[in-house]
């Protein structure tokens, strides 16, 4: 869901409280202080997003029902681009999410979060890593700033990246 004004924190405390199942990306980053030094701060990898796994109905019922919950907002797939169909509430594969999960969930410079705008087109080899700490998770290889890397996506919504898997951790899929 999308979540407006740089909100989705709240949202995520909101929604922890009432036991929903939700996951935010995170990522350390380096900000100054108003007194000019530095300081390391976890913030949301994805400004503006957050992922819900409920129903449609309770997720609506929420919204329209308690006013800390209006700034979340349905994300749509756009109408096909001849003008047919009308666009719908975008869902995510619960193995697409897992596989994003395990990933994105990574607190450190293994991963890279990427515009996944930049990566839509460009075709790659899926692979499944077989050993290591990402054993298990399924992407696509794909030449980020001239390495090859594992990418995970979820199409129209975000991509992450593995920093390094030597080739003898995948397999081919």
């Amino acid at each position: 869901m999308r979540v407006t004004y740089h909100r989705e924190l709240k949202i995520k405390t909101l929604l922890d409280n009432l036991g929903v199942d939700n996951f935010l990306p995170m990522r350390w980053e380096v900000v100054e202080t108003k007194k000019g030094g530095k300081k390391r701060i976890l913030l949301p990898a994805i400004h503006n997003l957050i992922f819900v796994k409920s129903t449609q109905e309770f997720l609506t019922t929420l919204k329209t029902t308690r006013e800390e919950f209006s700034p979340m907002r349905y994300m749509m797939k756009r109408p096909l681009s001849n003008g047919k169909g009308k666009g719908e509430i975008i869902h995510v594969p619960d193995r697409q999410m897992e596989n994003f999960m395990r990933v994105a969930s990574v607190q450190d410079d293994r991963v890279l979060f990427l515009d996944s705008n930049d990566y839509i087109n460009k075709i790659g080899q899926r692979v499944k890593v077989i050993d290591g700490y990402f054993a298990g998770v399924e992407g696509v290889i794909k030449r980020i700033n001239k390495n090859k890397r594992v990418v995970v996506q979820l199409e129209g919504l975000a991509a992450v990246a593995i920093a390094f898997v030597p080739a003898s951790q995948l397999s081919i899929i």
